[in-house]
C-alpha cells in the first residue's frame, strides 16, 4: 500500500470532505481516504497495482474541486 497526500481547493463544508472521500473510495485499489477542509488536503491509502495517482487525482477533479498547483504533498 502507498500513501499520497493532495493539495485540494473549494471544500468548505463536511459535505464537501464526504464528496471527495467518496470520489477516492469508489476507484478500485483504494483502502482509505479522508479529506480536510481546514487543511486543503486529501490522504489516500491506495494499492499502486490497482489504480494511480492521476486517476485518484481526475476522480476528486471530477467531483469539482480543483487539486492545487503541485497536487501531491
Amino acid at each position: 500500500m502507498e500513501k499520497i497526500k493532495f493539495r485540494v481547493d473549494g471544500m468548505s463544508c463536511g459535505h464537501c470532505e464526504i464528496a471527495v472521500q467518496d470520489a477516492a473510495r469508489k476507484l478500485p485499489g483504494v483502502k482509505k481516504a479522508k479529506a480536510s477542509r481546514r487543511k486543503k488536503e486529501a490522504v489516500v491509502e491506495y494499492d499502486a497495482a490497482l489504480v494511480t495517482r492521476e486517476q485518484i487525482a481526475k476522480a476528486i477533479s471530477d467531483t469539482g474541486y480543483t487539486i492545487l498547483q503541485g497536487g501531491e504533498l
